[in-house]
């Protein structure tokens, strides 16, 4: 069975709320993470996508299986284990997108991820593999089999996307650095996000910084997101600055980066040039933006590249 697009990391049930945490009291079950995100971004973006992912033999989880098959993410990947509940978080409504989330992951069945769960000839033929810090910050496992996964793909000639993702509850900046560095050379694309990755980790805000930090890694490009400042899309030092697509609704910025990540992701596995995938994941993005929680609005390829192209009303 081959992919365009494998997606690592650890899908979680999510308990959302549309108050702040500090005021709700009445939560919602849906299904999120970096990872459940990025791969439903990335599937309905056109990639024939799977996750990999462990997680546990419980009747949430076989929800969230069901959530996945729903939305075109092939769970071929998925293992199931016994003895090992399925991740969580609780969040609550958050359009600026800087609130910490109350998570419920301790020993989860992703937590246990290890290379054996690697099936070479699968990946062998992977297109693109995505993955980010969070999975590989969870375990030392995880961060073995990521690095495993990476070598297996970049090997045989597909693209690898890595999305820092630094969380400071998860793990210590110098941690994350570190695993940064090792991977770094079968990196094709590296995906920070400044400030919040590129002070941790690089020890700069500055995004031509950042891109250059990361050449000087190994890996040949970057995408280094600003928010609502843009983007710099940098080729082995040679960078443009990107405007941002607007949103035409801000509900929740829950997600929005794993949208990003997924379309560009699925985009650069179907051949388009690293432009052309950044400026529709930035669409992408933007749309997700109207949604609550990490997969609230997902929008559809045409969706996307119709948003992209509909002009920016002029102030007045």
């Amino acid at each position: 069975m081959s992919y365009d697009v494998v997606v690592i990391g650890e899908p979680l049930l999510e308990f959302a709320a549309a108050e702040p945490l500090t005021e709700a009291v009445t939560f919602t079950l849906g299904f999120s993470g970096d990872a459940l995100n990025a791969a439903v971004a990335a599937a309905a973006a056109g990639a024939r996508t799977a996750l990999l992912t462990r997680l546990g033999t419980d009747e949430l989880a076989d929800r969230l299986v069901a959530f996945l098959a729903a939305r075109g993410v092939d769970t071929a990947l998925v293992r199931r284990v016994a003895g090992r509940q399925t991740g969580g978080y609780v969040l609550g409504a958050d359009p600026a997108g800087v609130r910490g989330f109350a998570y419920l992951r301790a020993g989860s069945a992703a937590t246990t991820l290890d290379p054996s769960d690697l099936d070479p000839g699968v990946l062998g033929s992977t297109k693109a593999l995505l993955f980010g810090g969070i999975v590989a910050g969870l375990s030392e496992s995880c961060a073995s089999t990521v690095r495993a996964a990476a070598r297996l793909v970049r090997a045989s000639g597909g693209q690898v996307v890595y999305d820092p993702n630094f969380r400071p509850r998860l793990t210590a900046a110098e941690r994350a650095a570190a695993l940064f560095a090792a991977l770094a050379p079968d990196l094709t694309v590296a995906l920070p996000s400044a400030p919040a990755d590129t002070s941790a980790l690089f020890g700069c805000v500055d995004a031509v910084e950042a891109a250059e930090h990361v050449h000087r890694l190994g890996v040949p490009y970057a995408v280094v997101t600003r928010g609502a400042d843009g983007m710099r899309v940098s080729d082995r030092g040679a960078g443009v600055d990107l405007p941002v697509v607007p949103a035409p609704v801000v509900v929740d910025a829950t997600g929005a980066g794993d949208c990003f990540a997924g379309t560009l992701t699925a985009r650069l596995a179907l051949g388009d040039p690293l432009l052309d995938a950044a400026r529709l994941a930035s669409a992408a993005a933007s749309l997700a933006l109207g949604g609550r929680g990490g997969t609230g609005l997902i929008p559809t390829l045409t969706q996307s590249r119709t948003h992209l192209s509909t002009p920016t009303p002029t102030p007045r």
